[in-house]
């Protein structure tokens, strides 16, 4: 099944994002080899595909796990969180309806 995760970051959270980012991108990187991802990305914290110095204020991803306790777990151990990146992260099972 699929699943949201919703990610909203700390205040001013582009230092340890830059940190984090390699070893985030790599788990995330597995995860489309598996076939996994439906989607990823961050939110802008300004309306700018680069949002330079202002960075970002979370991040979605929608990514097929077997249950929401694997999606949570999973979500849980991104070194977005370890890295103290997000201030909050909600999983939610998710139905792709369009396209």
């Amino acid at each position: 099944m699929l699943y949201a995760i919703l990610c909203e970051d700390v205040p001013n959270s582009l230092p340890l994002r830059m940190a984090a980012r390699p070893a985030h991108l790599a788990r995330l990187q597995d995860m489309v080899a598996q076939g996994r991802i439906l989607l990823a990305g961050p939110h802008p914290a300004v309306d700018a595909e680069d949002p330079g110095s202002a960075g970002f204020t979370g991040s979605l991803i929608v990514a097929s796990f077997d249950s929401l306790e694997d999606a949570e777990a999973w979500a849980n151990a991104d070194p977005y969180v370890t890295g103290g990146v997000f201030a909050r992260v909600t999983v939610k099972p998710f139905r792709k309806v369009l396209p």
